[in-house]
């Protein structure tokens, strides 16, 4: 049996067996995080909102609120965005906030490693690289995610925050998911995750 054949399976077993075991040890850490969000302004603790997964099938993403509950406007934030709550400041700068994700991992919608998903306004925008993007499950964590990891100063920096992220961010993102799509393997995976760990607690 190919190592190519063999990687999918793999990936998943991983998946699912690092992902409910985060569940539970984490499971402290889940539940300050959700009574933060509830003591910092009215509304659910977790925010749900679809996004785009493997195939084009839409599925429902989940994280940590970190905005008042109902906020309009633009779907990228950047840093100073009104709509963020104090906890929601926190969560983000630690990416508590996509800790939740670990359960559409578990369900199969999500990876631990994959090009991350995104909205349908902004798929639809590039419908040739998303077909081939889209041919493996969104992860919580990428290339793109490392490399990006301060975006919303960067957007914050910009007269335009989303044309900027459409015209020049999520492109540069597009060519990191094309780049994981042609070296992904198990051991690239950890070698991911292992960056993503390291970014985070820096």
């Amino acid at each position: 049996m190919s190592m190519s054949s063999i990687y999918p399976a793999a990936k998943r077993a991983f998946d699912v067996a690092a992902s409910a075991s985060g569940l539970l040890a984490l499971s402290p850490v889940l539940a300050a995080c959700a009574v933060a969000v509830k003591l910092s302004s009215p509304g659910p603790a977790l925010f749900r909102q679809s996004r785009v997964g493997r195939g084009g099938r839409p599925f429902e993403l989940l994280k940590f609120r970190s905005m008042t509950h109902g906020a309009k406007g633009a779907a990228v934030t950047s840093t100073g965005d009104a709509r963020i709550t104090s906890a929601g400041r926190v969560l983000r700068k630690y990416k508590l906030d996509e800790l939740p994700q670990l359960l559409n991992v578990v369900r199969g919608d999500m990876s631990l490693v994959g090009p991350r998903p995104e909205v349908s306004r902004y798929v639809d925008r590039f419908p040739e690289a998303y077909a081939k993007i889209l041919t493996v499950r969104p992860g919580i964590t990428d290339l793109a995610a490392i490399a990006y990891r301060n975006e919303e100063e960067l957007l914050a920096r910009a007269d335009d925050p989303e044309q900027t992220y459409v015209t020049e961010v999520l492109p540069a993102k597009i060519e990191l998911y094309f780049r994981y799509l042609e070296t992904r393997s198990f051991t690239t995976d950890l070698a991911i995750i292992l960056r993503t760990l390291r970014a985070v607690v820096r």
